[in-house]
């Protein structure tokens, strides 16, 4: 008979970390070789300014930084992490994995280590899958990242993806606690609607066109702005009453950053007091994919906006199309 992990009564986020690359890009230079302007890109997308990675800034790099600091800010050694999950869309290379790569350079030597594709809601997805490690007992502190190159999969001149995207990393460490610090999780995905968000060509076409065309991202935008505005509040009030937590228990709102007009929409929707701080990350970080949440959870929590045992509403959401949210309590 096989042996059984001890169950916890919880889990929490111990840390939190973010790396955001030096370079900022501001609206003028992207705006050209959409024939647009930056009054155009901030009515359409709330978006002042984003970060572009230098070639020595890679998405593993950025990953390891944001992960220790995470660490630093938990207070656990990085020999006693057990797994590394990397929630990552950009990673240009399908084998090695990333994640691996990520734990050696943190430290973290012989932990398990996954990436994790679930794009934009990839972060909330894999808080989730840590939640249910701990407290099941497979493992003791688990590293939760999401880390992005979205200027790799971006076409300068795609006037409907240029100047939404960015780069950058953020982190948390989820470890025990005897009280559970992270809500039950409430996902699901509409595979219906593949070609909503997707790289224009796959590797076949990779494999046998000359040239072979580089895959960039396309995105058919007033669709995934309609899914978008309807979803993330239904799944928002969902993960609330899962939690048994009503808004005005609420000290924070962090949904993914993709735009900052569907991030209000989402406020207003859930009839959020003005009490609820809630995340603007996107007017000068941009569309970090599944980096968003945990960046746009770091700034709140620097900025002092919301602090230890507060409680904020996660929700990631986007290609696949794919969603996830839970309530978290704040370390």
């Amino acid at each position: 008979m096989l042996r059984a992990s001890t169950p916890l009564a919880g889990a929490r986020i111990l840390g939190v970390g973010a790396y955001r690359p030096a370079r900022v890009v501001g609206n003028a230079e992207v705006a050209t070789a959409i024939d647009s302007s930056d009054d155009w890109i901030r009515r359409r997308s709330g978006i002042a300014t984003r970060r572009f990675a230098d070639p020595d800034e890679t998405l593993v790099s950025m990953a390891a930084a944001a992960s220790l600091k995470a660490l630093a800010h938990a207070g656990v050694a990085p020999e006693s992490v057990d797994t590394v999950l990397l929630a990552t869309m950009s990673h240009l290379e399908q084998s090695p994995p990333a994640a691996p790569r990520v734990a050696h350079l943190i430290g973290a030597n012989g932990a398990g280590a996954v990436d994790l594709g679930a794009a934009c809601a990839g972060f909330c997805h894999a808080l989730a899958m840590a939640d249910g490690l701990v407290r099941s007992g497979h493992s003791r502190h688990v590293v939760v990242v999401g880390a992005e190159r979205m200027s790799d999969l971006i076409d300068p001149a795609d006037r409907g993806t240029a100047f939404l995207f960015g780069d950058g990393a953020g982190a948390v460490v989820v470890g025990p606690a005897a009280v559970p610090g992270i809500g039950p999780v409430v996902w699901g995905a509409d595979g219906s609607r593949p070609g909503a968000i997707a790289h224009a060509h796959g590797w076949r076409e990779l494999r046998s066109a000359d040239p072979p065309p580089w895959p960039t991202l396309r995105m058919e935008g007033q669709a995934v702005f309609r899914w978008a505005v309807e979803t993330v509040p239904r799944v928002g009030r969902e993960a609330l009453a899962a939690a048994g937590v009503s808004v005005d228990e609420l000290s924070a709102f962090v949904p993914h950053q993709a735009n900052l007009r569907i991030v209000d929409a989402a406020a207003t929707a859930l009839g959020l007091p003005p009490s609820v701080a809630v995340a603007r990350d996107v007017v000068d970080t941009g569309n970090t994919s599944a980096a968003s949440v945990p960046l746009a959870l770091d700034r709140l929590l620097g900025e002092g906006r919301t602090g230890p045992g507060d409680l904020a509403l996660l929700v990631g959401f986007g290609a696949g199309l794919s969603f996830a949210a839970q309530v978290v309590a704040l370390p």
